[in-house]
């Protein structure tokens, strides 16, 4: 037998049985446990190919296959692990926004393939080096299921930790602000909310307006249109149809190389 055939062999063999001990067992017969009367020394023998029905395995060897396929399963299944807005026709200019942000968001526990690399390539130029992390803010401002006019600030990044956003990138739902996200206003009921978020401190006693501090390098987001977004950060209107206004806020974190 060659060495591709005995690779295979064992590889069939490791798929067959959880456990070395089940494969040996698998080669005892009953003819076996009637003279011997002793699993442990049926065994035994099997390992040292004196008994057995089939293939000798070493042990080592078939450990040695066991893990090794179980890191290339482990590999395979995390590989297979893809963005939300991955595979969806797009045709809205706010959900396209989302989903070329959605990697830096996720802060690289999923990663893009080629198609999707490329479609946010713009994009990760204007975040620059691959050291840095994009955190977007996203401002939207339109009318709940209640016919309400309701507005405000979502950590992205946050809520895709929390929420599955495949409703969204479907169309089956729209994004909307909470009363649970960084900032939320009612303009019927004159409700105003505000939360900091894992990534955000939020700094709502401020004079000229509400502003944002990125808890990582403790940058201020300014959110007011009339003034700059702060260092590090950029304001990108967006012309949807989905809402009566959208913009998305994008902070870059860069880390010290």
């Amino acid at each position: 037998m060659d060495q591709q055939e005995g690779s295979t062999t064992v590889d069939n063999i490791v798929t067959q049985f959880n456990t070395y001990e089940d494969f040996l067992d698998s080669q005892i017969t009953t003819l076996d446990m009637y003279y011997l009367e002793d699993e442990g020394l049926a065994r035994q023998l099997v390992e040292l190919g004196y008994r057995g029905t089939g293939e000798v395995v070493k042990r080592e060897d078939f450990e040695a296959r066991k893990a090794a396929i179980e890191i290339a399963r482990l590999a395979e299944r995390t590989q297979k692990k893809t963005l939300t807005s991955a595979g969806k026709d797009l045709h809205d200019n706010f959900l396209k926004a989302l989903a070329v942000r959605e990697e830096d968001n996720r802060s690289g526990i999923v990663s893009l393939n080629q198609q999707e690399a490329d479609a946010a390539h713009t994009l990760k130029k204007q975040l620059a080096e691959s050291s840095a992390r994009g955190k977007s803010v996203i401002f939207i401002r339109d009318r709940n299921s209640h016919g309400q006019e309701v507005s405000g600030y979502i950590d992205y990044a946050h809520r895709l930790k929390i929420e599955d956003f495949e409703v969204y990138f479907s169309g089956k739902k729209r994004l909307l602000p909470r009363p649970t996200d960084m900032s939320f206003y009612n303009w019927d009921s004159h409700v105003a909310v505000w939360n900091s978020t894992p990534n955000y401190q939020v700094i709502a006693d401020n004079p000229e307006g509400l502003l944002f501090k990125y808890k990582r390098d403790r940058k201020i987001l300014n959110v007011d249109p009339k003034a700059q977004p702060g260092d590090n950060s950029t304001r990108t209107p967006i012309q949807t149809k989905l809402y009566i206004q959208a913009v998305i806020f994008d902070h870059v974190s860069r880390r010290k190389t």
